[in-house]
């Protein structure tokens, strides 16, 4: 049997004001209900970083200035796998809108967090869950994850 394709994501953690912003997938969407980081699919000749700043663009109206690689891993669905690209985004122009019907949540660093991520997303959302201390290699240095719409 062949080895299944890869789905190739970039994704943004969106911060502003010390919270970041989760998505949930509209009504119609493949996995429609769960909550995201916003992004999308990285098409032919895109680099992760270009596809973010474009599907930022598209999906919420706003243009991304300051964005840094963070890390990036690989997850198997039962229908596809995907190679999600995260970022860490701490400049934006603009108020994001949800553009495709999506809706939109502000996430305070702390406390537990009640909305349903992608399966592919928890590890992430987890890792901004921890505590921080000077060895993190996240950029914003902060656990997450109290809703503050």
């Amino acid at each position: 049997m062949g080895r299944r394709r890869i789905i190739e994501v970039a994704a943004g953690v969106l911060w502003r004001d010390g919270r970041f912003l989760a998505v949930r997938r509209p009504p119609g969407a493949s996995m429609a209900g769960y909550w995201e980081f916003p992004g999308g699919k990285i098409e032919p000749g895109e680099t992760p970083a270009g596809a973010l700043v474009r599907e930022l663009q598209e999906e919420l109206g706003v243009r991304c200035h300051a964005l840094e690689y963070w890390r990036d891993l690989v997850h198997e669905y039962p229908h596809a796998a995907v190679r999600l690209y995260f970022f860490h985004v701490r400049g934006i122009d603009g108020e994001p809108y949800p553009r495709e019907g999506q809706e939109l949540a502000w996430l305070t660093p702390g406390g537990d967090c009640e909305l349903a991520f992608l399966p592919a997303d928890k590890d992430i959302l987890a890792a901004l869950m921890r505590p921080r201390g000077p060895e993190s290699d996240d950029p914003e240095g902060e656990p997450a994850c109290a809703s503050a719409n």
